[in-house]
Parts: C-alpha cells; sequence; structure tokens
C-alpha cells in the first residue's frame, strides 16, 4: 500500500493498512398507530480510524507529522491511500478527507530477537471515497 498527500508532499509505503470502513448508525422509530413494527431509520455515520504499519526508519515522516500536533501545529490534511498489484501499479485508491494523526507507536524493542521495528500511526478523518485506478 502507498499514502500519498502526507504533509509536505511526503509519500509513504506500508506493510499493512487497515480501518477502511464506516458504519451508519441505525435508529429504531416507533410510529404512533404502528404497534406492529419499529422503523429503522439511518442517522449519524462514523469513520474508523485509518491504520498504518510500516517500518521504522529514523526519518520517519509519520512521527515528524505527529510531533508537528504536539507542538500545536494542528494542520488537518486530506490524503490518498493506493492499493499496488503484484506489478506495483495502482489498484484501488481511497481518499480521505480532514485527517490527523491521533495516535502513534512503535513495537516492541527485543534485543533477543532480529525483527525490524513496527512503527504505527493511526489517522482520525471525517470522510472516504472510493475510486478503482
Amino acid at each position: 500500500m502507498r499514502f500519498t498527500n502526507l504533509p509536505g508532499n511526503v509519500e509513504g509505503f506500508f506493510k499493512s493498512v487497515s480501518g477502511l470502513k464506516f458504519e451508519t448508525e441505525v435508529v429504531p422509530v416507533s410510529a404512533g398507530g404502528a404497534n406492529d413494527t419499529t422503523f429503522q431509520l439511518p442517522g449519524a455515520t462514523k469513520w474508523g480510524n485509518l491504520v498504518f504499519k510500516q517500518g521504522f526508519t529514523s526519518s520517519s515522516a509519520l512521527m515528524t507529522w505527529r510531533q508537528k500536533w504536539l507542538k500545536g501545529e494542528m494542520n488537518r490534511t486530506g490524503g490518498t491511500i493506493i492499493q499496488l498489484d503484484t506489478a506495483l501499479k495502482p489498484a484501488a485508491q481511497w481518499d480521505f478527507v480532514r485527517g490527523w494523526p491521533c495516535k502513534w507507536e512503535i513495537g516492541e524493542f527485543d534485543a533477543s530477537k532480529s525483527e525490524l521495528a513496527i512503527e504505527t500511526l493511526e489517522i482520525a478523518h471525517e470522510g472516504l471515497t472510493f475510486s478503482a485506478a
């Protein structure tokens, strides 16, 4: 997966991306005189946070973006998630709007293992659209 449009027009490649989901609340409504049913009406739509995982490097654009938020430089941004096929050509894409980095973490450091440290960034946002590449 590739993520474009990070602040500063940074582009990142990720081992995994999750959270591409949304849910519309169901609001049950009873109507006077209709005692045999409850009408199920659509309510607010909730967007899942996007979760990006990649190997950690000392030049992490994700960490830089998160640190700017902690210092008060709170600029929301849109972004594009591009799913790549086996030839690294775009297969599909999702665009999100008004995203901001709500959580960052790095995996466990264990000297007894020779594993790469995995960096995780979670982005809250206000909408997601899909388009075929």
